[in-house]
């Protein structure tokens, strides 16, 4: 299974995200170097880790703000051979292309589509490639007006499930949930988020059906996800 760094901006700094209370979020403090700076800790973090995708969530974007294009821009540029994943709350067919047009990955959260007719826009061909959704969810309620978490025919070929209840709390996987969407669609690339603690955790989740899994914490406190 594959362990895929997360990289939470703020402001243009890197914030320690804990159950989705963005507000609350203080700059990180990482083992892995010093400082908040977006590409000192994406370097850090790939080069623990070994990874070669790298998951981007644009926090300004998520709450409302204007999406912090130059920072995005700069580590795309400056991590060549790195895949970014970007959500940066797109809601609009036009967002989504000038994030592929940039060369990143775009992420549809369903926390942001207002409706069905909006998620049928952003995704019109089942298992689509070239786009990943997240079907979020906090404090187990659904953060999707548009209905995503019961529209598989909408899913793309990558999915995410963002228990954000999960975030930043060394909770362990929530693999219920997984188990529940994968056996709707098991031809997806399923990717779950939070709660990831430990190598013993990575093999579980990929027992389970999981393909990626997104960490933060964890990396930021020295734990290595190639030791069993």
């Amino acid at each position: 299974m594959q362990v895929i760094p997360v990289l939470d901006l703020a402001a243009g700094q890197v914030v320690h995200a804990v159950r989705g209370h963005r507000a609350r979020y203080a700059p990180v403090r990482s083992r892995l170097c010093e400082g908040a700076a977006p590409l000192t800790v994406a370097r850090a973090l790939l080069a623990h880790s070994g990874a070669a995708t790298l998951y981007v969530a644009d926090l300004d974007a998520l709450q409302g703000g204007a999406p912090q294009w130059p920072v995005v821009a700069a580590l795309q540029a400056a991590l060549p051979g790195t895949t970014l994943w970007l959500d940066a709350a797109f809601s609009t067919p036009a967002a989504v292309r000038a994030a592929q047009a940039l060369g990143v990955l775009p992420v549809i959260a369903s926390e942001v589509l207002p409706d069905a007719a909006a998620a049928a826009a952003l995704l019109p061909t089942p298992r689509a490639e070239g786009v990943i959704l997240s079907l979020d969810r906090r404090a187990g309620q659904m953060l999707d007006a548009a209905g995503l978490w019961q529209r598989p025919a909408h899913w793309p070929r990558t999915v995410l499930i963002m228990t954000l209840e999960r975030v930043g709390t060394h909770t362990g996987p929530d693999l219920t949930t997984l188990a529940a969407l994968r056996a709707q669609a098991p031809d997806v690339r399923w990717v779950g988020a939070g709660g990831l603690r430990h190598a013993q955790d990575a093999a579980q989740a990929g027992a389970a059906g999981a393909q990626g899994w997104l960490v933060a914490s964890a990396l930021h406190a020295g734990v290595r996800f190639d030791q069993a």
